[in-house]
């Protein structure tokens, strides 16, 4: 799974399980824990501010606006916020978890990722010298 796909499935999984009651209190502290790094990473984002707390009510009308935002702020490479998504997957799916679904590793500068099942992906990279000065 990719870094953006996990955070944005660990806070709709996180937030639904919140609302429903079915939450752990250690789930309920994962959440709050990814929900406060990703709020952090966020501020002074108006925008993306309002998407993120949207986010959990409806998640399908939000997803696209704080998916931009995670990418804009490099969320996605933050292990912090990683990491704490992938605790809160454990809690809310451990058997999904448990087979490796939320793993995630990510060391240096990426130029294209990607991970999942049946992922179709074309990327194409100028690695001329004078192309990566712009």
């Amino acid at each position: 799974m990719d870094p953006i796909t996990l955070i944005l499935t660990a806070l709709a999984a996180g937030g639904t399980a919140l609302a429903k009651g079915v939450l752990s209190e250690a789930g309920k502290e994962a959440y709050k824990s990814l929900k406060g790094l990703t709020r952090r990473r966020l501020t002074g984002r108006r925008e993306a501010e309002m998407a993120l707390a949207k986010y959990e009510e409806k998640p399908e009308v939000w997803e696209a606006p704080l998916k931009d935002a995670l990418v804009e702020t490099a969320a996605d490479r933050d292990e912090e916020i990683i990491t704490a998504a992938q605790q809160l997957m454990a809690v809310v799916n451990p058997q999904q978890a448990a087979m490796g679904g939320y793993n995630v590793q990510i060391a240096g500068d990426v130029q294209g990722f990607v991970q999942g099942d049946h992922a179709e992906v074309t990327m194409k990279f100028d690695n001329r010298p004078e192309a990566r000065k712009k």
